[in-house]
């Protein structure tokens, strides 16, 4: 039994007596004080370093900037190549492998060795390599750099070890795939085209072997020269020259015509009888004008020619079409015969490549499918039905359909909630997909054991909400929530959305949900929070409406002698929060240059509307314009199902809303909380109208700010959008707030003359209470909003604000933006959106906006649960615990009715605050841990259908589930446990003595991005992600480092913002606009991942060939007596030179065999094993043999002995 005492030497603070009233507390936690010492306290810690291991699990998605495609017509598996070096293999739903090379360079193309279990991959930095994927997690087992040459094309004939690579220089070389070195065979260019040709052919574009010999290979050059070189000869067969460039060519499966596709929009067919020119020139989208010339097409990219042995051949094509129109959408088109069918695509195509049946490039193709690769999409066309329909894709390519904003993780969710989420999910499929099976069908999958139920949650710009299950690392939608139908459509360019955010204003920026409950709460962009609940059944229902005014007002300065004489609470006569259902406009809200006031961002549909099963909306909470200027972006929110309340904070203050009686409880500004307790002495400043502030500035480079300052509500998931800022706007900025901050597109108050600001009444050391009247009344007190206070603080502070935005600078490459430098807006593509991401915009968190603690303090961290809202309290009451950007720490009690009839009439009243307590950095996040080291959930309530028909036998009451950290303390008294956590240390309090029994600080030099407390190993930890990329736990309640590795320096800031921890040991972030990776830091989950990881490599028979019968085999060629290894083996060709190519031995060779434990260690096993069971039987058959053989001898025998006794005896003597 491990002891933990309350004082240890540097690892204990003050008591909250002494924490209140000294605001240097905060920097100099650790230090023990005089404080009382409580009781011992006796936990046994079951955590250990050994307990983690970082890695990655799997990754979900369409891969980012998609660049090459290749598909193995065997094994039946896919893989897709990107432009940051990463390599996706895809098979059946389940299968699914994430590579990536380590250079990081593009892969240009992809190649299958057919059945073999291998791929070979050509990057941008003229590298080769050599994949294993015998194994569930595929390595580089060689690698080959070409050092002279750059490659631009590669061709692996069916069933051979020798890799063609075309070079820019137009030069073809041969690699052996078994051992990655080249061969002395090599074509040159100049003996490829005729001596009599003055100019350079170009580049290779096209390899291919002949189907009808395959010692004849075909290469195309950029510049329209195609020649078929003979191999056995080293000499041309045959030289063709055309006018216009070539972009790929497709043989005929007899080899006698293959077709080109050019620049111009042309297809030519060319006759191996008759070179000199084309068989036949179509422009398949080109019309002839009245002037009697074909219109000018677009290039024809790639084209593929494959024959059916029931139908017209099938030439399918990408481009093409005529340069009239623009604006056009990308195209497939399917030429089967004479008809010809366009598909249009919503992306640019990338690749397509048509799926056959036979893997023989001889035979007859029976083309069945076509998979396109889109740059956001992947779609596979199905060739057996006239109507060419689509195949449904069984994989969640589907993440950013509309950008992702936020993301949340559920791991170990209740078992029933996943099947009633697909059920509803179900009904609302899309129709018209292909009957037949997907066609990608490819390894084996099984579901682990160590399998539990995992949902993953998306918000999006378009205001969407997907439900993922994600349970067995696998990732499949269950459900989709659309918010914006909640509210009017705006009308373009008119209302208040309009004016607000123009593009996206159903924006998700966060979401909170209770499984257990199944409440489900939403933060749009817009600055407003909507309510769901859950229901198996329609309804026609009223969304209620609750408009609240939080805003930072000029009166609410405090000067120095109001705050040292009357540091209480603000009377109540002061500003209020008036619930409505709706605001009627203001007459100047249609008007931009009108002054808004009192009008929520969004108008919400305020007629009955009949909403289908699912989640349903319930309420809607808006915050108000203020003045002219637009509400604040909500910073953090929680929920509780069981109390029935809702609490949400930004930089203004905090807001308590009672959901149940669609009443507001509390809306007060974050100084006004304190009451006496303020820990800070807060100062007014000079104006400083004329020059630049530095956390100005900062803010500047870290917030992608908009043009107008309407636009500034809109931050959270600015990276997704545009970025632009011009001085005219800023100019009008000025001309309408003159002595505004802005920080993090928010607008804080004025602070040019000091206010004499309301008196205050002086209220006793237990402060006012704060009683929430019943519906319909208005509220008991008028609280003031005085948030936006600015603080002095210590230089030291400043100085170290200074060095942080160093480190952000130097971390996240943040350039800092002034007044006076000029943005435009260019025009969208993927490299400017990865770039504007790279701009910090962490709006949910407070990592970002405490940089600049002298401008407001926000409310960054919110938790409802059992506590100890005061030392003297002797049982646990209903607490909300508010956490600030200051980092200072706010306990406030509350009074909640138990019946469920007094919950629903009687007000829920709000204590004045209690504890207040003091950490290093913004608050991020609480956890309560029960006096023996367990994890105390908050409480909720059963979920409970309310449309459900009404039972007169069992009728519907709350059921409530309390964890109060009484009830399992038996042994150990009253009390609990506070785990607190900020950007730079976490604390362990004990509640209700409030004293700090451990102090961890976890980093000097960067800031924590994310922490939770979550559940390892049956045993809790705190997990945090620190903006330099290391990833560490501490222990509970000790704060003991457990593990710190630096697992990913940051980038981007999409990966900052959604990062997410969960229970189980595992976490997720988005790697790209695309793409979620999912990571697991626990050593068990490690352990059994090969186990869950699907196999891509199933043993398969090679399909046998056709039998070509006597005459095609003696007519058409001798492509079946072509040795390869007699041509380019190093005995007749020589070795090729070590200046041009360098090999590169693969780290995967011997240390993934070992961990591939069903890869080819199994099949060696296996293979093994029947070795062993064949000589088993050999060996029995050898000694029935030689039992055979000893009686045939005797037998032998005797007939000799018997021959020798009748030798002499005459034929009468027998």
């Amino acid at each position: 039994m491990k002891k933990f005492r309350k004082v240890l030497d540097g690892l204990t603070t003050s008591s909250p007596g002494g924490t209140i009233g000294s605001p240097s507390c905060g920097s100099a936690a650790g230090t023990p004080t005089s404080a009382p010492t409580p009781k011992d306290i006796d936990i046994q810690e079951t955590l250990v370093a050994e307990n983690f291991q970082l890695c990655k699990t799997v990754r979900h998605g369409f891969p980012y900037q998609p660049t090459a495609l290749a598909f193995d017509p065997v094994q039946k598996i896919l893989a897709i190549g990107s432009r940051t070096g990463g390599v996706r293999i895809l098979g059946r739903p389940g299968v699914d492998c994430y590579c990536q090379h380590e250079s990081g360079a593009a892969v240009l193309q992809l190649q299958f060795l057919i059945n073999e279990g291998a791929l070979v991959s050509a990057c941008a930095d003229d590298t080769l390599h050599l994949w294993n994927l015998r194994q569930r997690r595929p390595a580089v087992l060689h690698s080959l750099k070409f050092n002279r040459e750059r490659i631009t094309f590669c061709h692996l004939p069916f069933q051979s070890k020798w890799l063609y690579v075309g070079t820019e220089r137009g030069n073809t070389h041969i690699v052996n795939i078994e051992s990655f070195v080249l061969s002395g065979y090599v074509i040159m260019w100049n003996k490829a085209i005729e001596l009599s040709t003055k100019t350079h052919p170009g580049p290779v574009v096209h390899l291919s072997d002949s189907p009808k010999d395959e010692g004849k290979l075909l290469i195309g050059f950029e510049s329209g020269t195609v020649v078929q070189w003979d191999l056995r000869g080293k000499k041309a067969d045959f030289r063709i020259y055309y006018d216009e460039a070539i972009h790929s060519v497709s043989w005929h499966h007899e080899g006698k015509q293959f077709m080109c596709s050019h620049s111009d929009g042309s297809l030519t067919l060319w006759n191996l009888r008759n070179t000199t020119k084309p068989f036949q020139v179509t422009f398949p989208h080109g019309k002839i004008q009245k002037d009697g010339r074909k219109e000018s097409c677009k290039p024809i990219l790639k084209v593929e020619y494959k024959t059916s042995r029931n139908s017209e051949p099938f030439v399918v094509f990408s481009g093409g079409l005529s340069y009239d129109k623009a604006g056009r959408r990308p195209t497939l088109t399917i030429m089967h015969g004479k008809a010809i069918t366009v598909l249009e695509m919503d992306y640019p195509i990338v690749e397509f490549m048509v799926l056959c049946d036979t893997p023989y490039n001889n035979e007859v193709q029976e083309p069945y499918a076509v998979v396109v690769l889109l740059e956001k999409d992947l779609i596979v066309v199905d060739l057996t039905q006239s109507n060419f329909p689509v195949f449904e894709n069984p994989y969640p390519m589907d993440v950013h359909e509309s950008p992702v904003t936020c993301t949340a993780y559920f791991a170990d969710c209740p078992p029933d909630i996943i099947p009633i989420l697909y059920s509803i999910g179900a009904k609302h499929k899309k129709t018209g997909y292909s009957q037949k099976e997907w066609p990608i069908s490819g390894g084996t999958w099984t579901l682990g054991s160590h399998t539990y139920p995992e949902i993953i949650i998306t918000g999006h710009a378009d205001g969407s909400i997907k439900f993922w299950d994600a349970s067995a690392i696998t990732l499949q939608m269950l459900y989709k929530l659309k918010t914006s139908k909640v509210f009017e459509k705006p009308k373009p360019g008119e209302g208040r959305a309009a004016d607000l955010v123009e593009e996206d204003p159903f924006a998700v920026q966060m979401v909170s949900w209770c499984p257990q409950s199944r409440i489900f709460c939403v933060v749009g962009i817009s600055a407003h929070i909507i309510l769901y609940r859950f229901s198996k059944y329609d309804a026609n229902t009223q969304i209620v409406s609750l408009d609240v005014r939080l805003q930072c007002e000029s009166d609410d300065v405090i000067t120095p002698s109001e705050n040292e004489n009357n540091p209480c609470f603000p009377e109540p006569g002061s500003h209020s929060p008036q619930p409505h259902h709706q605001y009627p406009a203001s007459p100047s809200s249609g008007t931009p240059e009108g002054n808004k006031d009192s009008i929520p961002c969004l108008k919400v549909k305020d007629r009955v509307v009949r909403v289908p099963p699912g989640y349903q909306a319930e309420l809607v909470i808006q915050l108000l314009w203020v003045d002219g200027e637009p509400p604040q972006q909500i910073t953090t929110l929680d929920i509780n199902s069981a109390y029935g309340l809702l609490a949400f904070g930004n930089c203004s203050g905090l807001v308590v809303v009672d959901y149940l009686q669609k009443t507001i409880l509390l809306c007060m500004s974050t100084l006004d909380l304190y009451g006496a307790a303020d820990p800070y002495q807060r100062l007014t400043r000079s104006p400083r109208r004329n020059r630049q502030s530095t956390s100005e500035l900062c803010m500047r480079g870290l917030s992608n700010f908009y043009s107008d300052s309407k636009k500034r509500i809109r931050t959270s998931y600015q990276s997704l959008t545009e970025l632009s800022d011009n001085q005219q706007s800023i100019d009008m900025e000025r001309s309408k707030s003159p002595t505004s901050d802005h920080v993090n597109g928010h607008c804080t108050s004025p602070t040019s003359q000091p206010s004499a600001g309301k008196p205050r009444v002086p209220m006793g050391p237990e402060g006012p209470r704060l009683t929430r009247r019943g519906p319909g009344r208005p509220p008991f007190r008028k609280a003031q909003s005085a948030a936006c206070m600015e603080i002095s603080l210590p230089v030291s502070h400043t100085e170290g604000y200074a060095s942080r935005r160093a480190m952000l600078q130097q971390f996240h490459g943040v350039t800092m933006y002034s007044h006076d430098e000029h943005h435009t807006q260019s025009p969208y593509c993927w490299s400017e959106r990865e770039s504007r991401e790279n701009s910090f915009s962490r709006s949910r968190s407070s990592s970002v906006s405490s940089i600049d603690r002298d401008t407001k303090e926000a409310i960054t961290t919110l938790q409802f649960g059992e506590s100890y809202g005061r030392k003297t309290d002797a049982l646990p009451t209903p607490c909300l615990w508010v956490g600030t950007s200051l980092g200072v720490v706010v306990v406030i009690p509350m009074s909640i009715p138990t019946e469920q009839e007094e919950r629903m009439e009687e007000p829920v009243t709000i204590g004045p605050s209690g504890v207040v307590l003091l950490l290093k950095g913004s608050v991020l996040r609480f956890g309560f841990l029960d006096c023996m080291g367990g994890l105390i959930q908050s409480p909720h309530e059963v979920w409970r259908d309310l449309n459900a028909p009404e039972d007169p036998d069992r009728p519907r009451r709350r059921k409530l589930i309390n964890f109060s950290p009484s009830s399992s303390q038996d042994t150990c008294g009253e009390g609990h446990l506070a785990v607190v956590c900020s950007e730079r240390q976490a604390k362990v309090f004990l509640m209700p003595s409030q004293s700090c029994l451990f102090v961890h600080n976890i980093t000097e030099s960067s800031f924590v991005l994310r922490a939770d407390v979550v559940s390892v190993c049956n045993s809790v930890c705190l997990a945090c992600f620190c903006a330099n990329g290391h990833i560490m736990t501490l222990s509970l309640p000790s704060l003991r480092p457990l593990v710190n590795v630096n697992y990913l320096p940051l980038t981007d800031m999409r990966i900052a913002r959604t990062f997410c921890f969960t229970n189980g040991g595992q976490a997720l972030y988005l790697s790209s606009p695309t793409e979620i990776q999912r990571i697991t830091y626990s050593q068990e989950m490690c352990d059994n991942l090969q186990e869950m990881l699907g196999e891509l490599f199933t043993p398969i028979e090679t399909p046998e060939a056709q039998n070509r019968g006597f005459l095609k085999g003696f007519f058409g060629g001798n492509a079946h007596t072509f040795d390869r290894e007699e041509l380019f083996g190093e005995a007749a060709a020589g070795k090729g030179s070590r200046s041009l190519a360098q090999h590169i031995p693969g780290q995967g060779g011997m240390e993934g065999m070992k961990v591939a434990a069903s890869g080819v260690v199994g099949d060696l096993a296996r293979a093994r094993i029947a070795l062993d069971e064949r000589g088993q039987r050999l060996g029995e058959l050898e000694d029935r043999t030689a039992l055979m053989m000893t009686s045939a001898d005797t037998f032998s025998k005797h007939a000799h002995e018997l021959m020798l006794k009748c030798k002499d005896k005459k034929w009468y003597q027998f």
